[in-house]
């Protein structure tokens, strides 16, 4: 699936600075969704000479694995996943059909599994859940440099 650019934020030789995609929720588009990431954030560094450490290059794919692999395994139906740059952030929005609010639930060494929440909320700045007419929309921040603003 090509990005689908926001128009309203890019003018002409202007940096990329939101893309969207659909994600069919088959079994590729976590990886295709990782993908995505990676090539949105390598084009911000390379044609826009954006800082983007390795290490915020590793947590937007984490987090965005987590995200849609969450989204594809409780929603039925497509994921929609957004990718913009704030600030000195990357934002990581995933949609999804299922309106129930994920939790992270307590740490507990002995679970196999369902830890992806957890995952995001100790390596994200922020993450907002909100539910939407259809669904809900998740939304984690992520520091484009090693350093936090």
């Amino acid at each position: 699936m090509e990005p689908q650019p926001d128009g309203d934020r890019n003018e002409p030789g202007a940096r990329p600075t939101q893309v969207g995609y659909a994600l069919g929720g088959d079994d590729g588009c976590i990886a295709q969704a990782r993908h995505h990431a990676v090539d949105f954030l390598t084009r911000l560094r390379e044609e826009h000479d954006l800082d983007v450490s390795p290490r915020a290059m590793d947590l937007t794919q984490l987090v965005v694995s987590e995200l849609v692999t969450n989204s594809r395994k409780y929603a039925p139906g497509p994921v929609l996943m957004e990718l913009r740059v704030t600030g000195a952030a990357v934002e990581v929005v995933v949609w999804d059909s299922d309106p129930a609010v994920p939790a992270a639930r307590a740490a507990d060494p002995d679970r196999v599994g369902q830890h992806g929440l957890e995952i995001v909320k100790a390596v994200a700045q922020a993450l907002d859940i909100e539910r939407q007419p259809v669904g809900k929309r998740i939304t984690a921040r992520i520091s484009l440099t090693d350093t936090r603003p």
